[in-house]
């Protein structure tokens, strides 16, 4: 037998003995002061224990609980897992083609749920994503970490511009670099089929390679225009619409390297057959070798027993004779179970925490903002209150909690400066944001940041532009007044015919005015219209997922714009 955290039996083991020992030996000061038969009425009454046997009793469960605390175990064995996974590359399809809308919302979203479906379906499988256009693009290698390669497709940006193409012998020849090292490997194609009608090169190398192709169909025969970024949709050199229909000419790519083909279904149908069949022809690999130790634990026996003196202790509770004395010394007892209760209200913060996060979540920010509040201030708790303030569109109140927090961990000074910046934004105080960028991007070089600082400091320069321009206006403004009042006073001394025609020109030129007012009012709303166009995007944007390219072999040579 042997305790596995034998330390503790220094720090707190040996500490006890002496505070025991302190304890029993120590004698009232009472004594000195009032009589034994005094002492008697005074003190509580007990049949059973005396107060020297109750504190021993009570520093034995002590000692036993510490002993269990310690975690004595005996027979310790070392033990080995080993995890059996098949190994699997999953290629989506980014071609301008996968914009096709025949199914909802367009062919490319629907492949990343699909991918998501394979995810949470996969039991058995170590999974990695490629992208392939014209060329190959490695998303995540192999791996068990399932949770991460669904954090990397939830934050794929479809919108990026692929090169013109599909060129499916670099995905073969990528998902050949990530599985050369095992002796099953499948890769799963989410396509439309690309334009290829001759697949006898892909499909040379994926059987020389001993790669299994399974390809889940992502189109109608019917086909569907590929609707644009903007809107418009794609047209061919000749300014025709383009209708992109399924390529089911890729089935002989599957037929014929020991995979499958099958059109997509709208519900697990399609995913499950595919995994079925991997399940059924591969061998699973051995991926990571775990160790861990099993013992047989002893910590209960002196825990029971522990516990079991402590009930012995409690229970022979003196009870109190009937006079003023012993009532005087419950009241002082609940005074201080008072005072405890009030000092250890502190514990419970965690449950104030919960409450604002679960706030936060729901966006009821002004409650989150409340139970923070409760909180005592800190670096965390600070952050937190001026998150939700921010998201109560109460940019003063954030800017004030975030300039006042100060804190020595540089991701959180970083989070701080960048969500300052954020604010004096939203505030339309183009300049300190423009400042909090910038010290936020000396701690890191984050691409969020810069593009915002970039943003920001085109709309301080629009608002300059639009400040210099009411400046020529008001001082146009003011020549236009001096010279009005100098007509004036020649129209004094001119006949009331000329006074006349001048008054005519002069309604004239206040009615040019009030145009020229009225279109820069609309310029002006324009603006503004803009700027909080952009804020909206600045809170709504998305971070990319890191794409390496893959080198080929093999370029594509189709010329289609999709």
């Amino acid at each position: 037998m042997y305790f596995i955290h034998f330390q503790v039996l220094f720090l707190m083991l040996i500490p006890s003995f002496i505070l025991m020992y302190l304890i029993i030996t120590k004698q009232s000061k009472l004594t000195s002061y009032f009589s034994k038969n005094a002492l008697n009425k005074l003190s509580v009454s007990n049949q059973y224990f005396s107060n020297k046997a109750r504190n021993i009793t009570l520093f034995l469960s002590l000692i036993f609980m510490i002993i269990a605390l310690a975690r004595p175990v005996t027979n310790e064995k070392i033990n080995d897992i080993e995890a059996e996974l098949n190994a699997v590359v999953i290629a989506i399809d980014v071609s301008k083609s996968m914009n096709a809308i025949d199914i909802y919302p367009n062919r490319l979203e629907f492949a990343k749920k699909k991918i998501l479906d394979i995810i949470d379906t996969s039991k058995t499988e170590a999974i990695g994503v490629i992208l392939f256009a014209k060329s190959s693009f490695l998303l995540s290698a192999v791996t068990q970490d399932l949770t991460s390669i669904k954090l990397l497709i939830n934050n794929l940006d479809t919108g990026i511009n692929f090169d013109n193409g599909t060129n499916i012998f670099s995905t073969l020849e990528t998902t050949q670099k990530l599985l050369k090292d095992f002796s099953s490997k499948n890769l799963i194609l989410l396509t439309d089929g690309a334009d290829n009608t001759d697949f006898e090169k892909e499909i040379g190398f994926a059987n020389k390679n001993k790669i299994n192709v399974y390809t889940l169909a992502l189109g109608t025969p019917q086909g569907s225009v590929i609707k644009l970024n903007d809107g418009n949709f794609l047209t061919d050199k000749n300014g025709d619409i383009v209708n992109v229909k399924l390529n089911e000419s890729i089935k002989e790519l599957s037929l014929k390297t020991n995979g499958g083909y099958i059109n997509y279904t709208l519900d697990n149908r399609d995913i499950n057959q595919i995994l079925n069949d991997i399940n059924s022809k591969s061998q699973k690999e051995k991926f990571d070798n775990t160790k861990y130790k099993s013992y047989t634990e002893l910590f209960y026996y002196p825990l029971a027993f522990g516990i079991f003196l402590l009930l012995i202790a409690f229970s022979s509770l003196p009870t109190f004779t009937k006079n003023k004395s012993s009532l005087s010394i419950l009241l002082l007892s609940l005074i201080f179970i008072s005072n405890s209760n009030l000092n250890a209200s502190s514990i419970f913060d965690f449950n104030t925490i919960k409450e604002a996060n679960n706030a936060y979540e729901k966006e009821e920010y002004e409650k989150a903002s409340n139970e923070f509040k409760k909180l005592d201030s800190n670096e965390s708790r600070d952050y937190n209150l001026a998150n939700s303030y921010y998201k109560d569109n109460k940019f003063k109140e954030a800017i004030e909690l975030y300039k006042n927090i100060q804190t020595s961990n540089n991701d959180l000074e970083f989070k701080r400066l960048h969500n300052l910046a954020n604010s004096y934004a939203k505030n339309k105080d183009f300049q300190n944001a423009i400042k909090n960028y910038e010290e936020a991007l000396k701690l890191k070089n984050d691409q969020n940041t810069r593009e915002n600082l970039e943003l920001v400091k085109k709309l301080l320069e629009n608002k300059n532009k639009k400040q210099e321009q009411n400046d020529k206006e008001d001082k146009q403004e003011k020549e236009n007044k001096d010279t009005k009042e100098k007509e004036q006073k020649k129209e004094k001394k001119q006949k009331n015919d000329s006074k006349n025609q001048e008054n005519r020109n002069q309604e004239k030129s206040e009615e040019t005015q009030k145009e020229k007012k009225e279109e820069d009012r609309k310029q002006e709303i324009m603006s503004d219209y803009e700027e909080q166009k952009w804020l909206k995007d600045l809170e709504s944007q998305k971070t990319n997922s890191l794409l390496k390219k893959m080198e080929s072999s093999n370029e594509d040579s189709i010329s289609n714009p999709w």
